[in-house]
């Protein structure tokens, strides 16, 4: 018989030093969230919207449920400050199997796939560099040079995270700054050009999906251009006062990023009618180009680079605290429990991750590939984890909360509905790919037997 989840995590907690403190959490939240989406996705929501009124609805919306999701996770957070966030609020709620499927969700899909997406992206973004198109040609063994250096950056960001949590964690708040400040100018600029028309925002698609359709199309994007926001929850155990910390960077960092989305969207559509933000794959890009030229296409391309690596950083960071923490309570190979002597990190959870992101960024070529196979799992897990808050409230009433989620039950109910809703369209648009995401998790059945059978009292010792 396994140990309590109490138990165990508190065991956890105890190898990995707190050295975050609340500035450096709030960067983990706002660099993690922010990656290439909010300069892509108006595209495709004006495609479904059809008009601007629609779009900011959407992102409104959007921005709600994120931060019904993260009062919700900061809840859980402040009760189980520890390491594996998700998978330590489904072990205790639900047991060792929905939890170990959690864990092997995340370690053999979810996080390598979703580096491997930031890794491409990024390539693909230098690509508007003149300096770097040579991105684009063949290198060897039937290779891009895009696909060498999606993998060279995929290590580098592996081995800072390797080096310590401090190192990692300074990183993510320094550019996590500048990246806001990127995106301000963006912002500025766009509004300061005497290019731009007010008049653009009564624009409409005529074709567009429009109405309720076309609004639920678009509130998913905004919901995946939000996502990343529970990665702090993962690196919990490493977080200074986590009962203060937590909800201060959870809430406050979605509050920013819908901030700066906001502000980004609307300054696309003072400089682009709706009819070109829909046609054009990069509205951002199109946008400065009115304003500066190639110039202003190329800072574009920069500031989508630092975004995207940013938010590598924080994904790399918080994949790897999953298999560390469930191979401290006995679910996974005890290896992957291993504390770097000197660094203080999970080193072999972080080199096998970074091992099975460069098989993807081998095998799989394109950015789309990889989104399928994060996507489903990701909403998946949403959907029960924000069940489990239920769960405490009803068989653990006196447990300390440090911090609770207002308006309960209503709004942990609000996002749990919605993600199903997310899920389900997932599925729908998908199926393809959600079906591979779940014969993936699934997958993870027979390891959980092996683990099992090499150790039935539930320390795995291979």
């Amino acid at each position: 018989m396994t140990e309590t989840a109490s138990t165990a995590d508190q065991k956890t907690s105890a190898t990995l030093p707190r050295v975050l403190g609340a500035s450096q959490a709030a960067a983990i939240v706002v660099g993690t969230i922010i990656g290439s989406g909010i300069f892509l996705v108006p595209s495709e929501m004006m495609r479904d919207a059809g008009s601007s009124s629609l779009v900011y609805l959407a992102w409104i919306a959007g921005g709600l449920l994120s931060l019904f999701g993260v009062m919700t996770y900061a809840e859980l957070g402040t009760m189980f400050p520890f390491a594996g966030g998700e998978y330590v609020y489904l072990r205790g709620a639900y047991g060792d199997t929905v939890a170990y499927l959690y864990m092997w969700t995340w370690f053999a899909v979810a996080k390598p796939a979703s580096i491997a997406a930031m890794a491409v992206g990024l390539a693909r973004t230098l690509e508007f560099l003149p300096a770097l198109d040579w991105l684009t040609q063949p290198a060897i063994l039937n290779l891009k040079w895009s696909q060498l250096f999606a993998i060279a950056v995929t290590w580098f960001i592996t081995g800072l995270n390797y080096a310590g949590m401090r190192k990692a964690g300074n990183f993510q708040l320094i550019f996590t700054l500048l990246k806001g400040v990127l995106i301000l100018v963006v912002v500025v600029l766009c509004f300061g050009s005497a290019s731009g028309e007010w008049s653009n925002f009564s624009t409409s698609l005529p074709h567009a999906a429009g109405g309720f359709n076309g609004f639920m199309l678009a509130l998913i994007a905004t919901l995946w251009a939000y996502d990343g926001w529970n990665d702090l929850t993962m690196v919990a155990g490493e977080v200074r006062r986590p009962e203060r910390s937590l909800p201060i960077a959870l809430i406050g960092g979605v509050l920013v990023v819908g901030v700066l989305y906001m502000a980004t969207n609307a300054a696309i559509q003072y400089m682009l009618p709706a009819g070109q933000i829909a046609a054009t794959e990069y509205p951002a890009v199109a946008a400065l180009k009115l304003v500066a030229g190639s110039r202003g296409a190329q800072f574009v391309a920069v500031a989508m680079a630092v975004s995207i690596f940013v938010a590598l950083n924080g994904t790399t960071m918080s994949g790897a605290r999953v298999p560390f923490a469930a191979a401290s309570d006995g679910l996974f190979f005890r290896q992957f429990a291993h504390i770097h002597p000197r660094f203080k990190t999970p080193s072999t959870s972080l080199l096998v991750q970074g091992f099975l992101a460069t098989l993807l960024l081998l095998f799989l070529s394109t950015f789309q590939q990889f989104f399928e196979l994060a996507i489903f799992a990701e909403w998946l897990f949403y959907l029960l984890t924000a069940t489990t808050v239920f769960y405490y409230r009803r068989r653990r009433p006196d447990q300390p909360r440090p911090y609770k989620v207002w308006g309960y039950p209503v709004l942990p109910a609000v996002f749990a509905v919605c993600a199903a809703g997310v899920l389900v369209a997932s599925y729908a648009g998908n199926l393809k790919g959600s079906l591979l995401g779940t014969a993936l998790i699934l997958c993870g059945l027979p390891v959980l037997a092996l683990l099992r059978k090499i150790n039935p009292r539930g320390k795995v010792r291979g």
